[in-house]
């Protein structure tokens, strides 16, 4: 007893640790230039099939913090209690084995954030689509899935910094599943498919090498980001950036109004996306354009009108004209060019040339 009491007595007392506070993500609203990152990012949330975005610049140019501040920005989701996909109650996906097994009346709804998943470089394959419950099959002796990070980013963002780098068979096999929204997993007796729904987006320094044009041609849209130039905008960067970390809480409020007006239109053209209406007109716009371009394939018309669709539905308007795919071109064609060493013009000026020649306006 008495060893026990001069134990107690001689042990340290340690204070109580203090929560954790997460740091509340930079605002999409405070973001400085970037015009295009901007567009790209919103285009691709209002309409996901247009098939995500590839953001090629350089170090330092708020890439992972835009697709960050959207996320943030995007009102919580709605998710059926106990589902590791996160399926939506009132429509859960098909291939969802557990919200299949439930009526309509025994799924409980919770709210969560819109996810974003980090795929880091050197993820193996297991990891991205999911595998066996190796711990489960020696505890219990029965063959279970344990899902990977296609599952836990469905109905999010999947991000992956230095795409440029990451082996082409994933890359492909990640390309394949954001077309098709549901992930396909054989593995040692187990046949798997759940719902693999969400927006990608794939950053890269092109000082490292670009990714082979086939895979290039799989992403919607390509926004190409440049280091800013203007004084004053590269001044109010570090105000901004140094505001956030000296106090994120007070930076996040005082943004706050604009990122409800913006959170407000943003929701908006989500629901009048489906009642926007694509021209004749605009329709011959798309498909004259990647003919002038010698466009391989018809992605390249299918990402125009839906980018077009999404930008009518972005600015409150019930069709899409020609001059929208006439803004959109630079997004959705730069990086689907054949490469031509003896042309002397960029990719840009290519798909600005052909905009004027077959649609008239400039982009």
């Amino acid at each position: 007893m008495a060893v026990s009491s001069l134990a107690a007595a001689s042990s340290p007392i340690l204070p109580t640790p203090e929560p954790v506070v997460a740091q509340p993500p930079y605002p999409f609203a405070a973001l400085v230039g970037q015009p295009e990152l901007k567009l790209a990012l919103l285009l691709c949330t209002i309409d996901p099939a247009i098939g995500g975005v590839m953001v090629m610049g350089h170090r330092g140019t708020a890439k992972s913090t835009a697709v960050r501040a959207l996320a943030a920005l995007l009102p919580p989701q709605r998710t059926v209690e106990g589902c590791l996909y996160g399926c939506d109650p009132a429509r859960p996906a098909p291939s969802c084995a557990y919200c299949s097994s439930l009526t309509a009346t025994r799924r409980r709804a919770r709210q969560r954030a819109v996810p974003v998943v980090d795929l880091p470089l050197g993820a193996t394959e297991d990891r991205v689509v999911g595998s066996l419950d190796i711990e489960r099959a020696l505890v219990d002796g029965t063959q279970s899935f344990a899902p990977g990070l296609l599952a836990r980013a469905n109905r999010g963002f999947l991000y992956i910094d230095e795409v440029n780098l990451l082996e082409d068979h994933l890359v492909d096999l990640l390309l394949d599943v954001a077309a098709s929204g549901v992930n396909i997993v054989e593995r040692e007796g187990i046949s798997v498919r759940h719902p693999a729904r969400f927006v990608l987006v794939g950053s890269g320094n092109p000082e490292e090498g670009d990714l082979r044009p086939q895979l290039l041609d799989r992403f919607g849209l390509y926004a190409h980001i440049l280091t800013l130039e203007d004084t004053a905008e590269r001044v109010e960067i570090v105000r901004r950036r140094l505001a956030y970390e000296h106090d994120p809480v007070a930076f996040v409020a005082r943004w706050e109004p604009e990122q409800h007006r913006l959170q407000r239109r943003l929701r908006t053209a989500q629901g009048r996306l489906s009642n926007v209406v694509l021209s004749e007109a605009t329709l011959e716009a798309a498909a004259s354009l990647t003919v002038k371009l010698a466009i391989d394939g018809h992605r390249g018309e299918l990402t125009l009108c839906r980018a077009g669709l999404a930008l009518a539905a972005w600015e409150g308007r019930a069709i899409a004209l020609p001059s929208d795919i006439a803004r959109v071109a630079p997004l959705a064609l730069r990086h689907r060019l054949r490469k031509d060493p003896l042309e002397t013009s960029g990719d840009d000026a290519r798909v600005l040339q052909a905009v004027v020649q077959t649609i008239g306006v400039a982009a």
